[in-house]
């Protein structure tokens, strides 16, 4: 979870340059971050005060609460809330699935996808149109008419990049429902977008459907997946049940908590650092994205524990609903519009907390070129 070295290095940098960054001060703070464990103990206590932290849910008001009074415990800087209107899902009672051949019903691990809409009571009950891919599904078109598609996309193992097959893979979760709705689909089924092996169903967002009809949408664990896959090769015209509870309530108050060390020399100029504090309620959002969080705290603690003064102004921000509607991110963006700040660098830890390897940025040739100036720098620490 040292991830935060990098948050630290880049702030360090913008401070000053790579030409007269001082390395004793690199030292020191590679120092500190790897020998005291502050970040770890509000990880840990993020995730056991409030493990289910989606936006407009009580625990994102518990997690909110909590991070304002770890940064202020830090005592530099300031420390306050930013008010934001906040999407407000709830998933309702745990989802159920069968596969349903003639009288024997077979149970597979499933969740609703996030914005899903629920079942009927009873559930809903039909047959089953396997698809590797939207190019399947186009040539299928009003064939699956009444029917619930299934989207059997696995990531691919053969990327040492995860996140290249996550990429890949992950479309189909977030415009299956929708391309599936457009052709008369009454349910779309996804393969939980993961390379594990398991029956832990993976939830996640999914896309507006603009002015088509809601269908309701599931993620089924990877062992389920190759069931109902088998299970559709032995009898094609097996019926799945599934039912669901989720529904999408009224946009509710929330904030983003933000920090501020106010730059010594150019105040005006900002940096800013941040992760999004909401989670998935599956879990306990510890690395998605409970470190990232806790890493951009780690930059505000690490400047006041070796009374560093930063030329520029260095913020970190606490992100509300990242998962479900990147409604903070906007609100954030929005002030510093508004503001007419000068905000020169923004990055986001969101990776979550495994070896970091580095970062990726995205600007004009100028400014690249200017950031891979910094590479020699960077380099003998790992980064």
């Amino acid at each position: 979870m040292k991830n935060y070295i990098s948050l630290l290095l880049l702030s360090v940098t913008f401070c000053s340059n790579a030409q007269t960054a001082d390395t004793t001060i690199i030292k020191a703070l590679y120092k500190e971050a790897l020998t005291e464990n502050k970040g770890y103990e509000w990880l840990k206590e993020l995730c056991e005060t409030a493990p289910k932290r989606l936006s407009g849910s009580a625990g994102a008001v518990k997690a909110v609460d909590l991070v304002y009074k770890q940064l202020q415990s830090i005592q530099y800087g300031e420390v306050y809330k930013q008010d934001v209107m906040v999407p407000h899902w709830e998933r309702g009672e745990k989802e159920s699935a069968y596969i349903e051949t003639g009288k024997t019903k077979t149970q597979i691990s499933v969740c609703a996808l996030g914005r899903s809409i629920g079942t009927a009571a009873e559930g809903l009950r039909a047959t089953v149109i396997e698809v590797k891919d939207f190019d399947e599904l186009e040539k299928l078109g009003e064939k699956v008419k009444g029917k619930i598609v299934f989207y059997n996309h696995p990531m691919n193992p053969e990327y040492y990049n995860t996140f290249h097959a996550y990429g890949e893979a992950v479309m189909y979760r977030w415009a299956g429902a929708n391309r599936a709705s457009k052709y008369g689909a009454v349910g779309v089924i996804v393969r939980s977008v993961t390379l594990a092996y398991d029956d832990f169903p993976h939830t996640g967002s999914m896309a507006n459907y603009d002015s088509l009809p809601e269908i309701p949408a599931c993620a089924v664990s990877t062992i389920g997946a190759k069931k109902l896959s088998e299970a559709l090769k032995a009898n094609p015209d097996l019926k799945v049940i599934y039912k669901a509870s989720c529904k999408t309530l009224p946009d509710a108050p929330s904030h983003n908590v933000i920090a501020e060390i106010k730059g010594s020399m150019y105040p005006d100029e900002i940096i800013t650092v941040g992760g999004h504090l909401d989670a998935w309620e599956t879990g306990d959002g510890a690395h998605d994205d409970g470190t990232g969080v806790v890493q951009s705290m780690e930059v505000i603690r690490l400047f006041k524990a070796l009374n560093i003064k930063p030329k520029r102004t260095i913020r970190c921000v606490a992100f509300m609903n990242e998962e479900n509607g990147g409604k903070g991110g906007e609100k954030y963006a929005a002030e510093c519009k508004a503001k007419n700040e000068k905000v020169i660098a923004a990055l986001e830890s969101d990776g979550g907390g495994s070896t970091p390897q580095g970062f990726s940025f995205k600007g004009d040739t100028a400014k690249a070129e200017n950031i891979m100036k910094w590479k020699n720098l960077l380099l003998p620490w790992g980064i």
